[in-house]
């Protein structure tokens, strides 16, 4: 999960300097109608929220190679890219793509404590109803309920 920082607003001051474009990854992760989502730790952006794995896509890195990388940090396990099935901007002004993204049967979670502090499997009613859910996962979850994402 790569640290990002609010996009500084017109109400604190005159900005000196061009904001960077942002670009992030998001991994989808579902098994047996359950998604997989985490409770980021308390030392990153955000902290103890819910969302989906996924972090920050380097400079000269694919989305797919991203997606693979962010994952392994942050829950020590291979993911699969499957394909793209959403793309969103946050209110932190970083451009998302959603990716489906599978786990092999043999894939064990091994959480990074410095980046997420747990793990669950949640339907999506389920994901819905956690306090402190990222926005960006909400819009996510109304534009899956809305039939505009399928995850299937």
């Amino acid at each position: 999960m790569t640290s990002v920082t609010p996009i500084p607003s017109a109400a604190d001051g005159p900005l000196t300097e061009p904001i960077a474009h942002r670009r992030g990854v998001v991994a989808v992760v579902t098994r047996d109608d359950k998604l997989l989502v985490i409770r980021r730790s308390n030392t990153v952006v955000a902290p103890l929220a819910f969302c989906f794995p996924g972090g920050g896509i380097e400079p000269g890195e694919s989305e797919p190679a991203a997606l693979v990388r962010e994952f392994a940090e942050e829950l020590g396990t291979a993911v699969r890219p499957l394909r793209p099935i959403w793309r969103s901007v946050t209110s932190w002004q970083v451009e998302l793509s959603w990716w489906r993204a599978g786990l092999g049967p043999e894939a064990v979670l091994r959480p990074s404590a410095a980046e997420v502090e747990s793990v669950i499997w949640c339907t999506l009613a389920e994901m819905a109803s956690l306090a402190g859910l990222l926005e960006s996962n909400r819009r996510f979850l109304a534009a899956v309920a809305n039939g505009e994402i399928f995850l299937e």
